[in-house]
């Protein structure tokens, strides 16, 4: 009986650490801007599900060129 207790014990704090693991990793993306391209598709089918979204190289494409256009500089 005590075996199965443990077991169950290891199962439960197994799921629990593989969820906040999970949860910590997908804040870092959101953090990081990695889940951008994600994002950007929850928001088209959203509130343009009528256009056609960007393929994920011109997605960053975009977003480079917008980052990078114009001085980027104070002097």
């Amino acid at each position: 009986m005590q075996l199965a207790t443990a077991r169950s014990v290891c199962r439960q704090l197994g799921q629990a650490l593989r969820l906040k693991l999970k949860q910590g990793w997908s804040l870092l993306r959101e953090l990081s801007g990695d889940d951008a391209y994600e994002r950007y598709l929850q928001h088209q089918a959203l509130h343009h599900p009528d256009e056609t979204p960007l393929c994920r190289h011109a997605f960053f494409k975009r977003e480079q060129q917008q980052k990078w256009q114009g001085v980027k500089r104070c002097c």
